[in-house]
């Protein structure tokens, strides 16, 4: 029993990971029905500018381990979402009109640039976090030694993923994501600038990727130019197995995969993981074709 709750509190940890880089994917698909292919990799450059913030300015030296942490994440996820802004004016809103191919295209290309770029500016090599930058101890909790680390990625997880949440239901802009969701024509009437919407859903979007990538980097210790392609496609088998376009979905998605796969891996074999969670994902696809809590649909009258 010791050894499945180690590997429950392992799955909750990075199914957190999956389920911050999926709520990116299910938001714009949402709203534009559109799946971000550069969302991964605007992932792996959270993970990069953490890693470029962190050696070059000294934090953990000048203010201490945790409010150097939250300073990081914070710089982060702002630089993440201007690039996600950036990616939404340059290679989807020209082709917002055009048809739906061309804006797919266009992601994969944009992916494609970012990948390379990052390869580019810093090496094909994997890079390492410095060590011992957070505490390795573990806590004992009901006679589990968890890790301190482990329970920060999940609290932290949590923590934006239940902030997004609220924002969207509880707040007048988030009520403005909800209508151009639904109706992007009728949002326009009510008087919505459902430009303004679209970047902002882009910013956000990316934001939690960026922090994401931090988490992975501080979590895992090294980091490589291609890993948000795996880490993508996780995310968006997450976002799939909740309900694209679901927000909840795809908080639930992502923290069931992440247990699916580390009991899989602790149980059968680590190096069937991968397969255990595309197979559980078509399975619930052939039982619910939406989705464990299904896609969000308006019926028009």
């Amino acid at each position: 029993m010791e050894e499945f709750f180690q590997q429950l509190t392992n799955g909750l940890a990075v199914g957190g990971i999956y389920a911050l880089i999926a709520l990116g994917y299910t938001m714009v698909y949402g709203v534009l029905k559109l799946i971000n292919f550069a969302h991964g990799d605007l992932f792996t450059i959270g993970a990069y500018l953490g890693l470029t913030l962190l050696v070059s300015m000294g934090l953990f030296d000048k203010i201490g381990p945790l409010p150097a942490v939250i300073l990081l994440a914070i710089m982060v996820m702002i630089l993440v979402a201007i690039i996600g802004a950036i990616l939404e004016r340059v290679a989807y809103r020209p082709l917002r009109q055009s048809p739906r191919l061309s804006a797919v295209v266009s992601a994969l290309g944009a992916s494609i640039f970012f990948q390379n770029a990052i390869m580019a500016i810093y090496s094909p090599k994997f890079l390492v976090y410095p060590h011992n930058i957070l505490p390795r101890t573990v806590v004992n909790i009901m006679g589990l030694d968890i890790p301190v680390m482990r329970i920060i990625m999940f609290a932290t997880s949590l923590v934006l993923m239940a902030a997004l949440y609220f924002f969207i239901q509880k707040t007048k802009i988030g009520t403005a994501i909800r209508a151009a969701a639904i109706d992007q024509g009728a949002a326009k009437l009510m008087g919505i600038n459902v430009d303004r919407v679209i970047m902002l859903v882009f910013c956000i979007g990316p934001a939690l990727g960026g922090a994401a990538g931090l988490m992975v980097g501080l979590y895992y210790g090294q980091i490589n130019f291609s890993m948000g392609w795996m880490f993508g496609l996780k995310a968006f088998t997450a976002a799939i197995l909740g309900g694209i376009g679901n927000i909840p979905g795809a908080m639930v998605g992502g923290l069931l995969l992440g247990v699916i796969e580390a009991l899989g891996a602790a149980y059968i074999s680590i190096a069937w993981k991968d397969a255990i969670a595309f197979c559980v994902l078509i399975l619930i696809l052939i039982v619910r074709p939406t989705g464990l809590l299904g896609e969000r649909v308006a019926e028009k009258v």
